[in-house]
């Protein structure tokens, strides 16, 4: 009996500036019924490349296959006709993309997008495509799923954006089940109840799972076999307790290794107060009816108060829906809100927009998004300077590109490299990109929103070294908005708990992660510090 999935000798190269540059080197392995693979491995490593190849979705004639088979329960996908592949993807074989935001249409609601699918496949319309959809909501665990079917993607948190495209893609009971990155957005809570989804569904349906990720705590939990990529090769494969337990090859030591370590440099008594938020409440309305009368309040923030000191950090944790970068965007009087805020003394809550905007400057954010928050169509050149433009408008250009050349050597990125695109980079390079942006203008706030929730573990830990390196030098206040634990103890001095708008606990890093006082921490630590089968291995350092 055939395997599900073949994959023999796969290769894959990118036309760049008219040379064939190899991201997949002849990579073999197969993936039976019932059975989930995970494979692994830094950014830019060929693990996407190899998923999106199985669907053929790389772009032709960019991306070519110079050999190569990949057979789906028999079936070769190489060079199959369009018709073909179209009755495939989305029916016999579902996927789970990385980036919700942008793999999700701006302009269609979610009950639409989820229905197209139904329609498409399975041709249900109306009440039936309706009852689907909100099972398939419900199955997700999207709360007040029938209030989100009108919603827009930009309505969404990152979690429940994410949650939305793994319904899309279980819409109609797939054999193959390709996940990108599945829980890349999802706090931990959530993201344990949807491993526990994707085991449930593979149990009932006998699904197989493709699994692509750079988180190893998700592969221990779901995969029975791992394949590990280093540089387009497949470098070591077996099962998931022979890799996790008796590594062999240096790069899976350094992955099964790698994690943010070390703590901040301690904050002075007498640090400057940077900026100050007291009652702060962001209140959405709820509206029904042909007259959208308003009949009630999402109340997304609801009274919060807090501090962030210069060379400070304070790390805002939470699950998804609990108000963490709705607090951040309210801080910075990006959306509206009530209370009161005081940055750098001076109460910004009444400020109109042109008096605020001589001190955007010194007010930044990082999105979480390095794909969807760098424009496609300009240089990273450009994008590291355009506050420039803006900000500092009498320079030269000369001086612009100098200033441009200093942050990005000053963030680890090659000045060289500043007339390229975005999408020529890997996602902890754009993660840079993002951060050289904010820094350009000398801020002495940050907001930090998700930064390192896209990364495999080894580039989160560069990412981490560089944001406190950069903090040390220009003593910045940082609000670190994550729902990984692990990052916000290597970043913050102080962490406050949110659940429902609300803070429920806050306090030093060190105290509330030893001690928690509410249940809802402690199910986030027991989450995100599960206890370990056995002793990771020694850091590797690869040459």
């Amino acid at each position: 009996m055939s395997r599900l999935i073949e994959v023999q000798d796969l290769r894959v190269t990118f036309d760049v500036e008219g040379r064939p540059l190899p991201a997949v080197k002849g990579v073999t392995f197969g993936l039976d019924r019932g059975e989930t693979l995970a494979i692994v491995g830094e950014s830019g490593s060929g693990k996407s490349v190899t998923a999106l190849s199985i669907l053929q979705l790389l772009p032709y004639p960019k991306a070519k296959h110079p050999s190569g088979s990949i057979r789906l329960d028999g079936q070769e996908m190489m060079g199959a006709k369009p018709e073909a592949l179209r009755k495939v993807r989305g029916n016999r074989a579902g996927m789970i993309f990385q980036e919700p935001m942008t793999s999700l249409n701006p302009l269609h609601t979610v009950e639409r997008q989820i229905a197209e699918v139904l329609g498409l496949h399975k041709g249900l319309t109306g009440a039936k495509a309706r009852a689907r959809v909100l099972e398939l909501l419900d199955m997700v665990r999207l709360q007040n799923a029938e209030e989100r079917l009108g919603a827009y993607p930009h309505q969404l948190s990152g979690g429940q954006r994410q949650r939305v495209m793994i319904a899309m893609a279980l819409a109609n009971d797939p054999d193959l089940l390709i996940a990108d990155e599945p829980t890349t957005a999802l706090d931990v809570t959530v993201q344990a109840r949807i491993l526990d989804l994707l085991i449930d569904l593979q149990d009932r349906l006998g699904m197989a799972i493709l699994l692509i990720t750079h988180d190893l705590t998700v592969v221990r939990k779901v995969a029975h076999d791992v394949a590990v990529m280093h540089d387009g090769l497949i470098v070591e494969a077996g099962t998931a307790e022979a890799i996790f337990l008796r590594p062999k090859h240096a790069y899976t030591k350094h992955l099964i290794a790698a994690e943010p370590k070390g703590r901040p440099v301690p904050v002075p008594d007498d640090a400057e107060l940077v900026l100050h938020g007291g009652d702060v409440k962001v209140h959405f309305p709820i509206q029904r009816g042909l007259l959208r009368r308003t009949v009630g309040h999402v109340k997304a923030v609801d009274g919060v108060t807090l501090a962030v000191r210069r060379g400070e950090t304070v790390g805002i944790v939470g699950e998804s829906g609990s108000g963490k970068t709705t607090l951040g965007l309210a801080l910075l009087r990006l959306i509206e809100s009530k209370g009161r805020i005081v940055f750098m003394g001076e109460d910004i809550e009444r400020l109109n927009r042109k008096d605020l905007r001589p001190l955007r400057a010194s007010m930044q954010i990082v999105f979480q998004d390095p794909y969807g928050s760098l424009s496609p169509r300009m240089p990273i050149g450009d994008i590291v300077g355009e506050g420039l433009a803006i900000h500092q408008p009498k320079l030269s250009r000369k001086e612009r590109d100098a200033k441009v050349a200093a942050i990005m050597k000053e963030v680890g990125l090659d000045p060289a490299t500043r007339d390229r695109y975005p999408h020529e980079f890997s996602g902890g390079q754009r993660q840079r990109v993002s951060i050289a942006r904010a820094m350009i203008l000398e801020p002495d706030l940050v907001v930090l929103d998700e930064p390192t929730s896209a990364l495999d573990l080894s580039v989160q830990a560069q990412i981490v070294d560089l944001l406190r390196r950069l903090q040390r030098t220009h003593g910045l206040a940082y609000l670190f908005i994550s729902h990984d634990l692990r990052v916000v103890r290597a970043m913050s001095h102080q962490v406050l708990v949110m659940k429902d708008g609300r803070i429920i606990e806050q306090g030093l890093v060190e105290e509330v992660f030893k001690n928690p006082e509410t249940d809802y921490t402690r199910t986030l630590m027991a989450a995100a510090f599960p206890v370990p089968e056995s002793e990771p291995p020694e850091p590797v350092v690869l040459s």
